[in-house]
């Protein structure tokens, strides 16, 4: 997943404002507390923090592959 598609992710999944305020003030546990802003600037993969930005704010399994992204296989 690329920067791009993680802020489109983002914006379809929470809307424009509440996406941002969730990416930049939501501490994420699988992080390690840090928010989604602060994994990718230190070098988490963009998907991964996706995903836990996902558990931690329960988004059905089937919203989780993102904009324009099959669903994932079982």
């Amino acid at each position: 997943m690329k920067r791009s598609e993680f802020d489109i992710a983002v914006a379809d999944e929470f809307g424009e404002s509440y996406g941002r305020v969730l990416v930049n003030d939501l501490a994420l546990s699988a992080l390690g507390g840090r928010t989604a802003r602060e994994g990718i600037r230190d070098g988490v993969e963009v998907r991964s923090v996706w995903l836990a930005l996902c558990d931690e704010t329960d988004v059905p399994v089937s919203r989780r592959a993102g904009v324009g992204r099959p669903e994932p296989r079982s």
